[in-house]
């Protein structure tokens, strides 16, 4: 079966530590035996192999199980939570779900039967290989979210290399690409998974501490607010050895500020995309930008300054979109990048970029240059249209404490005027108090955008 090397693992290590959750403790034979209960729930409730399975939830005892369940049984599984509440009956209705299993903070199971029949294309090739899938969805900020369909055998392929069994927090949420990856890696060494239903600085910090988690991927908005919060003041973090960062671009400030305060921590930058699935990653150092990705069933190049992927792990298509594949396998990740032999820069989102009287402007730039001024916790950059220059730069930055307007946009224009060529200094500069980050603590660039 599919998952046999997983269940073997357990079996060999099933007294270890296996998840955390609300401060209980969950071994590998708990696990073991709770797979086996939702292998039989699965067929006494009559579900098929190849049902399209929505399961609602965040990281838990059950959630963890069922899933490994609905994956040895061969079906389609769709991991919805909370952060996208109001696009549920939407994400149900694209992915054609069958049957949907809800689970509460209590880590309580609800199960019904949904009133779609799964029909489309795509899903009868993955039931004819008779394989269990994924449906991915992306966060639809500048659009209908799009949903991408996996056959998980591929991206299982590369766990079943060994690597470091470490304490881990599953920051990265339970329906993104990132959380699952995160899941699988630690499962099939047998690490220990430390879930947080307080994803706030002090909340993880805390679980950090009283669980000597070892490793934590988040985004770098996240690593920012620990900054900015100094949480890391008030808990011992000694125990963590690494943090990983992805999702969106790191500011160079952020990142020297972090490696500066916590020389004991490596800073590793990940690369991955729900279509494609997650590279192995190496940074030139943990204050680098700088990123060779890759690794085992996936190849890179580079055209015209966009970074194309292919990947034995990549998704079969989209179920509600075109293909964004090239004739020869080739997925256009959007993503502009700087080349230094082996290594990479990334700049930003080619949708990101700012065009003003015909010079190309990467917001990150300009973020990075904004965000060394006094009293700014965060800042967006982005985009608005203009009749001369066809677009104009605006920034939108929150501040630490409260300040005079007129002061603060002069200390800003200032600043970057010393600092950037005149096209990029920001037309428009707005002060806001509140954070400027979605529940995926990722930059809210696109709500801006005008």
């Amino acid at each position: 079966m599919l998952i046999d090397f997983l269940l073997k693992e357990f079996e060999e290590k099933k007294n270890n530590d296996a998840i955390v959750w609300k401060n209980q403790t969950f071994t590998y034979s708990w696990l073991l035996e709770r797979y086996k209960y939702w292998v039989d729930k699965i067929e006494s409730q009559k579900i098929n192999k190849g049902s399209i399975a929505i399961v609602e939830a965040d990281f838990s005892p059950n959630s963890v199980s069922l899933l490994l369940a609905l994956i040895g049984h061969g079906c389609v599984f769709v991991p919805i939570t909370k952060s996208v509440a109001s696009k549920k009956d939407e994400f149900i209705e694209i992915a054609q779900g069958e049957v949907l299993f809800v689970i509460d903070e209590n880590d309580n199971v609800f199960i019904s039967n949904l009133p779609y029949k799964s029909s489309h294309e795509m899903y009868k090739k993955l039931r004819q290989a008779e394989h269990p899938g994924l449906v991915l969805f992306s966060s639809g900020s500048t659009g209908k979210s799009k949903a991408s369909l996996h056959d998980i055998t591929g991206i299982l392929e590369k766990f079943k290399v060994k690597r470091h069994a470490l304490k881990t927090i599953t920051f990265l949420l339970y329906d993104h690409i990132g959380g699952f990856n995160t899941l699988l890696y630690v499962l099939s060494n047998a690490g220990l998974i430390v879930t947080v239903n307080d994803r706030s600085p002090d909340g993880v910090l805390k679980a950090v501490q009283e669980h000597k988690v070892e490793l934590l991927p988040t985004s770098p908005t996240f690593i920012n607010l620990i900054l900015l919060s100094e949480a890391y003041e008030r808990y011992d973090i000694s125990s963590l050895k690494t943090v990983t960062y992805g999702t969106e671009p790191m500011p160079e400030n952020t990142l020297k500020r972090f490696n500066h305060l916590f020389k004991h921590i490596k800073l590793l930058q990940t690369y991955g995309l729900s279509e494609v699935g997650i590279l192995r990653s190496k940074s030139k150092s943990s204050d680098s930008l700088w990123v060779k990705v890759g690794g085992e069933g996936f190849e890179t190049r580079v055209i015209d300054g966009m970074l194309e992927i292919k990947a034995r792990s990549a998704m079969i298509g989209y179920l509600n979109a075109p293909s964004p594949f090239t004739d020869d396998g080739w997925f256009k990740t959007g993503d502009a990048v700087e080349v230094d032999g082996e290594f990479i820069k990334i700049l930003g989102r080619k949708s990101e970029i700012i065009n003003v009287g015909g010079e190309k402007v990467y917001p990150q730039e300009i973020e990075n240059i904004i965000l060394e001024i006094d009293n700014v916790a965060e800042v967006t950059v982005y985009s608005e249209k203009n009749p001369i220059t066809g677009n104009i730069v605006c920034a939108n930055v929150c501040l630490i404490s409260k300040e005079e307007k007129k002061e603060f946009i002069k200390r800003v224009k200032t600043y970057c005027l010393e600092r950037l060529q005149k096209y990029k200094v920001p037309i428009k500069v707005s002060i806001s108090y509140e954070g400027q980050y979605s529940d995926r603590f990722k930059k809210k660039r696109n709500e801006l955008q005008k």
